[in-house]
């Protein structure tokens, strides 16, 4: 009982520093663009991880690009990769959507884990948009969006201690909106309980890698 009491503490502690280490990479990714020099190396290292059983995922429903439910319980018996994309991204989104089709392909028919890409912008959850992303960025088909309303979804950003901000200015009397948030990815287990955190910029490997080390 006290074993699994510390556990849990543990596991509580390594989620709030997750969560402030998130927050601080979403500060410094939402400023300017530091040269190419001094851009973060990319890692095969999560940024955190639990041992099984030890923190159970964030329950959602929101509605895929076919406009079909998705849900994490609905996802039960295989393992989940949960990240936060914008739709309408044309820098760090599309090659973070590369990396996890390569993770996908790594693996052999069967036993490939879904990949849920809850939205971060909700201007930008057209169907048409979707489906615009699916071509352009060659999506497997492993991958589902997960969209829905704005209060939806912030509760699924706030569960998953991701950052979202909207900045928005017209020009020449049009209004645009500039999106700004926590680029994560969460590796959740076949029994629903969170196993590893990545924070952008991480390799395909490294996610592969804590893939295979899941209990089964």
């Amino acid at each position: 009982m006290v074993l699994g009491r510390l556990r849990f503490i543990l596991g509580g502690v390594v989620l709030a520093l997750a969560g402030v280490a998130a927050i601080l990479y979403f500060t410094f990714r939402s400023s300017a663009p530091a040269p190419a020099s001094a851009a973060p190396p990319v890692s095969d290292t999560p940024a955190a991880t639990w041992p099984p059983g030890a923190l159970r995922a964030p329950g959602f429903r929101l509605t895929d690009q076919h406009g079909a439910p998705v849900s994490l319980a609905a996802l039960r018996g295989r393992p989940v990769i949960i990240t936060f994309i914008d739709p309408l991204c044309r820098d760090f989104c599309p090659l973070e959507a590369q990396h996890l089709n390569d993770v996908a392909t790594a693996f052999a028919q069967g036993s490939k884990p879904a990949i849920v890409a809850v939205s971060v912008n909700v201007y930008g959850n057209a169907h048409s948009i979707l489906r615009q992303d699916a071509r352009k960025w060659a999506l497997v088909p492993e991958w589902r969006w997960a969209i829905g309303t704005p209060g939806a979804l912030g509760r699924v950003w706030k569960a998953y201690h991701v950052e979202v901000v909207a900045r928005t200015k017209t020009v020449a009397g049009v209004k645009v909106h500039t999106i700004g948030h926590t680029e994560a990815a969460y590796v959740i287990d076949a029994k629903g309980y969170e196993r590893a955190l990545f924070l952008w910029p991480y390799s395909a490997d490294g996610v592969v890698k804590t893939l295979r080390t899941l209990t089964p």
